[in-house]
């Protein structure tokens, strides 16, 4: 069942929320993924969705650990597909494999450069952005899957105003092209992300869009993670520092 679908089906004053999992390095790694997804899922979250791997290099462990989520874990799941180092024929073959197994969500997303690179390149035979991404998955398997999109509530004094501006009408130019759900970048300060999503529907982004947040498990973990995604820290830090 498409994500999307069951967000719209939701009675009123439901709520929605989901687990994001990273392909472990191991394979007691892997054992102990699927220990904790079993505890987890038991909490009856609406999906769960499975990272693709910093340049994709765990593809072929994601699509195995999707598989399992999906059919054996059974719970709804949403497998990220990125475009670096992914040439259409491995896109296509990693889609055409989750539509085998019954999966039907897909999160679209450029990706990051590969370890040891500071710039995405695009691969020869590939797509240079999300939006290529989103707009071959609906041309080639019509509706089949449900696509869901990254939002960037980044209108908290890290990007300019101008930047923000550019980056909204790009989220609604993938919204256009396709994707019927929006899973935001992580925050800690809630008031940027109800202005976020104001933002986004004066111009027009009128999709359930869903808040990705992040648990703090270390102070040093939260400011490593925040300056990664250049998400402001401040109101968090309040929050750590409270217990």
């Amino acid at each position: 069942m498409k994500v999307i679908e069951k967000i719209q089906s939701l009675q009123e004053g439901k709520v929605v929320f989901s687990f994001e999992f990273f392909p472990p390095k191991t394979e007691d790694g892997v054992d102990n993924l699927f220990e904790r997804m079993d505890r987890m899922v038991a909490h009856n979250p609406s999906f769960c969705d499975i990272t693709w791997g910093a340049g994709g290099s765990t593809a072929d462990l994601t699509l195995d650990i999707a598989n399992k989520m999906q059919n054996i874990i059974c719970v709804e799941t949403m497998m990220h597909l990125t475009c670096t180092n992914m040439p259409v024929e491995k896109i296509d073959h990693a889609l055409q494999t989750i539509k085998s197994n019954g999966i039907q969500n897909v999160l679209a997303l450029r990706g990051d450069p590969p370890h040891g690179q500071d710039k995405f390149v695009q691969v020869e035979g590939g797509f240079s952005c999300a939006l290529d991404l989103v707009k071959h998955i609906r041309s080639k398997y019509g509706d089949y899957f449900g696509i869901t999109v990254a939002g960037y509530p980044g209108n908290d004094g890290v990007a300019t105003p101008e930047a923000y501006q550019n980056e909204l009408a790009y989220l609604k130019r993938k919204v256009d092209a396709g994707a019927d759900l929006i899973v935001t970048q992580l925050f800690y300060d809630t008031d940027i992300f109800l202005k976020f999503v104001n933002d986004c529907r004066q111009i027009g982004i009128n999709c359930p869009i869903v808040p990705g947040i992040m648990p703090i498990n270390n102070y040093k973990g939260f400011l490593r993670m925040t300056g990664f995604c250049k998400t402001k820290e401040m109101k968090a830090a309040s929050f750590f520092s409270k217990g």
